[in-house]
Order: structure tokens, then sequence, then C-alpha cells
């Protein structure tokens, strides 16, 4: 008789962040014994379905995310989309409750999808966004995601409870009731020391329209280019694309090994300030250069956090030219990190 416990992991659709960083979890459930069940929507779940195959892969209401063209439409164009967003809350708890009895689940892991929760079984939400920036409302968005997080069993935060505080004040509270357990920074790639191919790599992601705005922003910019450089758009089609430009190697998107290689193989990387990324790069020993997603306030305020300490560079996307890179090198670059969380025992919760 199989007494393998099944366990859904499911990661929000924004971007491809919040994909990424389950790759490590989903792969250390795989070695502790368990049977990962992902489940999500849009790019996010097809990067999944391509890391992780032979798995099971369900699909989730869409929380329908897209960005402003403006920077000061960030805010407005969430609100527009919030009854839209808990729609697609209350769907998923229902359509959650009854794959709890088909696939027999024993354990859920949610990031920052809200109605992937059941009071019957263990639920974890993953999440290094306790306070959510969002300007002069900032205390009120703050205070429902913080009632929304307390829904869930325990929060694993991202980040150190210490040192190194990759995430600052989004995943620290001074007082809280929530069940907060500090797991580290998680990335799927290892330092593994290659001979430079790039001066620099390009990684872009994160919902639309931004993206290509900042990719049509890039590629204008390349035109100036005599280094060598690779450019990832973060763009999951069913097929990989790669085209060379002059010095320049377009790929439309990599798997994992692919990006691992990549990114030990480039000087330094240019890309969003999303939380993810950083920790990849704390993993990596990456110098970077940043360029917030416009009216992002949590990318916004990683990005000035990160300068600010004298570790990584930013610009504004509009004010941004290529020249730019060059100041990388007055910065010391991202703090190392070499840590691997004590999964055996964070997945103890689903034993019970």
């Amino acid at each position: 008789m199989n007494n393998t416990k099944n366990i859904l992991v499911a990661p929000l659709n924004w971007g491809l962040g919040h994909a990424t960083r389950c790759i490590p979890i989903i792969n250390a459930l795989l070695q502790e014994g368990f049977n990962p069940i992902i489940a999500s929507d849009g790019v996010a779940l097809e990067l999944l379905k391509k890391e992780f195959p032979s798995l099971t892969h369900l699909e989730l209401p869409s929380y329908n995310i897209r960005y402003s063209k403006k920077a000061n439409g960030f805010k407005w164009k969430l609100l527009q989309n919030s009854p839209k967003t808990i729609k697609s809350v209350v769907k998923e708890k229902k359509i959650v409750k009854n794959w709890i009895r088909e696939y027999n689940i024993s354990g859920i892991i949610s990031d920052n999808r809200f109605g992937v929760y059941s009071k019957k079984t263990p639920s974890v939400c993953i999440s290094h966004q306790l306070n959510v920036l969002s300007g002069n409302t900032t205390k009120l968005s703050s205070m429902i995601n913080q009632l929304l997080l307390q829904k869930f069993d325990i929060c694993w935060v991202p980040d150190f409870e210490n040192f190194p505080n990759l995430s600052g004040k989004l995943g620290h509270l001074k007082n809280t009731r929530l069940k907060i357990k500090y797991i580290g920074a998680l990335s799927r790639f290892k330092k593994v020391d290659l001979p430079k191919k790039y001066d620099f790599m390009i990684l872009l992601s994160g919902p639309e329209p931004q993206r290509t705005l900042l990719e049509e922003k890039i590629t204008h910019e390349l035109q100036k280019t005599t280094e060598m450089v690779l450019f990832v758009k973060g763009k999951i089609e069913p097929q990989q694309t790669i085209e060379s430009i002059g010095t320049v190697t377009y790929y439309n998107f990599m798997k994992t090994d692919e990006l691992e290689k990549a990114f030990n193989e480039s000087e330094m990387v240019l890309s969003r300030s999303g939380y993810t990324t950083i920790m990849d790069l704390a993993y990596l020993h990456k110098k970077a250069f940043f360029i917030p997603t416009p009216g992002q306030p949590e990318q916004e305020y990683l990005a000035r956090k990160l300068k600010k300490q004298g570790l990584v560079p930013y610009n504004k996307q509009n004010d941004f030219k290529l020249e730019d890179l060059q100041s990388v090198w007055l910065y010391t670059g991202l703090s190392a990190v070499d840590y691997e969380p004590n999964w055996k025992e964070l997945f103890s919760i689903f034993l019970k």
C-alpha cells in the first residue's frame, strides 16, 4: 500500500518569482518522500510543467493581475482588478476543498494564494511580504494581508530573522499574532565556478504590459553595445527560441539548469528588483543592476534599500541608459548566502 502523502503546492501567478521559489520546495518534498501536486495558472503553471513534467498539474482560477502602463496607475489598476481577484479567491477555496478529497491531499503549501488553505488540512503560506507597501494606504493593506495570513496554520517567511535581512520591513514585524517561521532564503540555483562567457545577463519577468515595455526599452539600448550579452525575456512559450543579433543572444525562456549555468557564466545581471531574484543573486554572489517595476512599491523599496546599503545600484525604467551599468563596479554586490533550510523539520507539520 502506498503511504506517500500528497502535498498541494500552489504559487501565485504574479510574474515568475512565486513559481520559481517553489522549485526548491518541490524538490525537497520529493527528496523527503512526499508527492507534490502542483496548482497554479498562466505562465507560473506553464513554467512548473516544464520543470516537473512527471508530476500532477492542476489549474486554479486566475487572479487577473496586470499592471498599468503608467507608474502612478499601479494602485488604481489593482483596485480595478480587486473584484475579479476576490471572486477568484472564493472560487479557488471551493476548488481546493474538492481536491483535498479527490486527490487525498495531506498538506497545503500556498505561495500568496489566499484561497488555497483548509481548516481540516495542515496549511502553510509562504510570504516575504507581511507588510504590504501601498503608499498612504500601507497600514490598511498590511492589516488586511495579515488577517488573511492568519487563516493559515503557519507562515513561512523566506528570509532570515536577523542577519542577513534581505526583505527589510516587508518581512519583519515588531508585534504580531501571526505564527511565523523564518526559513532562510530560497533559491533554485547554486554558485559554480565557470569561465566568463557574457559581460552581462538580462533577465526579465513580471506581469504585462511592463515586461514588454522594459524589453523594448532595453532592446533599443542594446543597439549601442559591443559586449557579449545574454537576454532572457521571461516569456514562457511552448517552444524555446534562440536568436543572435550582433553580440546579443536572445532566449524567450530558460529552464533551471540552463539559467544556473548562464548566471554563473555572466559577470553581472540586469533585472527587476523582485524579491525572488534578490534571493537568487545572493546565493550566486552576483553583482547586479536593478530596474524596479514602475509604481510597484515593493520592488522600489527593495531597490532603494539595497542601494542605500551599498550593494546594488538601480535606475527608473524611463531613465535607464546602457551606460548606467558602469556604476555596478562601485557597489559590493549582494551578500553571499549559503544556507539549506531544515526541510525535515518544516515538513513535520504534514506528519501530525
